[in-house]
């Protein structure tokens, strides 16, 4: 099967909290890209929908929180696969630079900035 993902994926462990409306939900980050993420699916999840879901976690080792509202694409089992519907200024700033480390390649990266700023003109 060809590789259909834009995007690098970077592996990022990290407890996570899920959040929509009154739910919260624990969970961890599995991985993250510039447009998504992928986390664990917690134990006591139910049926996920298309409102929007708040996500939040900790950069390892500091008081740095990354905050984002994500839409779920695919609730598959052990997964939830998460795409970036908005993202702070800070968080997006932090989420760049967690995958310019991760990636260790700038040609890379630019292209993929790139490409995110041109998906954001045809929405």
């Amino acid at each position: 099967m060809p590789e259909r993902r834009m995007f690098s994926r970077v592996v990022y462990l990290t407890p996570a909290n899920i959040k929509q409306g009154d739910q919260n939900w624990t969970s961890n980050v599995l991985d993250l890209s510039l447009k998504g993420a992928l986390l664990s699916t917690p134990s006591d999840w139910g049926v996920g929908n298309e409102t929007d879901y708040i996500v939040s976690f900790k950069l390892h080792d500091s008081d740095i929180e990354l905050c984002m509202e994500l839409q779920l694409i695919q609730d598959g089992g052990d997964y939830l696969r998460f795409q970036i519907d908005h993202i702070d200024i800070d968080s997006a700033s932090h989420l760049k630079r967690l995958v310019e480390l991760n990636v260790g390649n700038d040609d890379l990266l630019h292209r993929e900035l790139a490409q995110l700023t041109d998906l954001k003109d045809t929405v």
